[in-house]
């Protein structure tokens, strides 16, 4: 493994990341209704740091592979939904807008799971935490659409 490439991965999935620095949960947050099972708030920021450096770690595997084109399109598509989740659900507010980005991104992890462990193992078994997380994600994000039907998104004034 490239050490350098692991590091650009690692810079992507941090960029990626900072959205939650710039989106905090606050307030609204812990008004809205979630369900018992909601994980509690400490465990994202070590789930999250984990799965992030596994999966710099897949990309940077994978990368100089032969062959890796839709394991890369697909590491792509995961950080791209990833980045842009938190501005959309936290940022905006919006609930049931985040629902088709959280269906994308679940789309683009278990792509980028399948794709990488059919070149490298270890780069495919890296990505198995971040479809396990993302799927308690997706269903979290399901179950506060449906406990909070009232919950409109901020609106955006004109600049």
């Amino acid at each position: 493994m490239d050490i350098w490439l692991f590091f650009i991965f690692l810079a992507a999935t941090f960029a990626a990341g900072a959205t939650g620095a710039l989106f905090p949960t606050g307030a609204w947050y812990k008004g809205l209704n979630k369900p018992s099972w909601t994980p509690p708030n400490w465990l994202f920021p070590v789930m999250w740091t984990s799965i992030y450096l596994l999966i710099a770690f897949a990309g940077a595997r994978v990368a100089v592979l032969e062959g890796n084109a839709y394991a890369m399109a697909f590491w792509g598509m995961q950080i791209a939904f990833n980045a842009l989740w938190t501005p959309v659900f936290f940022g905006l507010r919006n609930l049931k807008g985040s629902v088709p980005i959280m269906i994308g991104l679940w789309i683009a992890v278990a792509g980028a799971t399948l794709t990488h462990m059919q070149l490298d193992f270890w780069a495919g078994l890296a990505f198995v935490p971040y479809l396990a997380w993302v799927s308690v994600a997706a269903a979290l994000n399901l179950a506060m659409v449906r406990l909070n039907p009232d919950q409109k998104p901020l609106q955006l004034q004109n600049l």
